[in-house]
This record gives C-alpha cells, sequence and structure tokens, in this order.
C-alpha cells in the first residue's frame, strides 16, 4: 500500500514539474485568456513559434483538464509562459 502511494506522489509530481500556466493577450480584447498546460515551457514556445512564424494559422494548446484553446495567429499580442502558482488553503496566514 505505501509503494502505491510513494508511485502516485511521483506521477503527480512529475506532472507538477512539468505543467506551466500560459497567458494569452488577444488584440482588441480586454480580458487574456489563461490556462495551465500540461506541455514543457519548451513545447509551448515552439507551438507558439510555429504559429506566430507562420507555419500555423492558429494556435492550439490543450490545458491540463483536457480543453482545447484555439487562438488565431494573427491577433495574438503576447503570450506569457510561467510557472504555475500554488493555491492556498485557508483563511490567513498564521
Amino acid at each position: 500500500m505505501a509503494a502505491y502511494g510513494a508511485v502516485r506522489r511521483a506521477r503527480t509530481d512529475r506532472r507538477r514539474d512539468i505543467a506551466v500556466e500560459v497567458k494569452i493577450g488577444v488584440q482588441h480584447t480586454p480580458r487574456e485568456i489563461v490556462l495551465e498546460s500540461g506541455l514543457s515551457a519548451e513545447d509551448v514556445e515552439s507551438a507558439v513559434a510555429a504559429a506566430l512564424g507562420g507555419k500555423a494559422e492558429l494556435l492550439s494548446l490543450t490545458d491540463d483538464k483536457g480543453r482545447k484553446v484555439l487562438v488565431p495567429a494573427d491577433r495574438i499580442a503576447y503570450v506569457e509562459i510561467g510557472e504555475p502558482t500554488t493555491r492556498r488553503v485557508g483563511f490567513g496566514t498564521l
């Protein structure tokens, strides 16, 4: 039983290490698109570069829940790639 828990923790820790937060600014839109992707930062960067380089008309990313986000490449204002923030639990700091 303890071995199973260690394997399960290792899988989730590995998943947490490669997940990145992606913020996409779209031209003429006041809000940005925010998603956490299971891709590495390098994979997200190469997908953005391919879309902006004219190799694809759409930037296509899938978030960690399996939802697909499509953004027209000619409407991308900026893309910010960073580590996901941990959610705090509780009502205040002690």
